[in-house]
């Protein structure tokens, strides 16, 4: 507090917790782009890999989900896999993230505080 201030909030201390609040992000999503999430399909026949940055990094398909004469089957496999490895990455951003977040409503001296 500022001598005087009269429950002024003390600025110094919420630009240090701001700081340490970026650094925690920043190594939470640096901890996130080096994990990776699988995906699957058809129990299985399709999978797909993403990093936790959400980069798409491999597509497995089973020989058995190849079909020449219905390759329809093995398309949606392939986006529904994908899909499914998005919706991980998401979850495990949340995971991730969610405690840092957690810290920002109750930031003194701030909107919504």
């Amino acid at each position: 507090m500022f001598p005087g201030g009269g429950g002024q909030p003390d600025l110094q201390a919420i630009l240090a917790q701001a700081q340490q609040m970026q650094q925690a992000l920043a190594a939470a999503q640096e901890q996130l782009a080096n994990e990776q999430v699988t995906g699957s399909a058809g129990g299985g026949l399709v999978t797909a890999t993403m990093s936790g940055s959400g980069e798409l990094t491999a597509v497995t398909i089973a020989p058995s989900a190849v079909d020449p004469d219905d390759v329809e089957t093995l398309q949606d496999l392939v986006v529904a896999a994908v899909r499914d490895a998005a919706r991980q990455v998401d979850q495990l951003t949340a995971d991730r993230m969610s405690p840092l977040a957690g810290g920002l409503p109750g930031m003194p001296g701030l909107p919504g505080a």
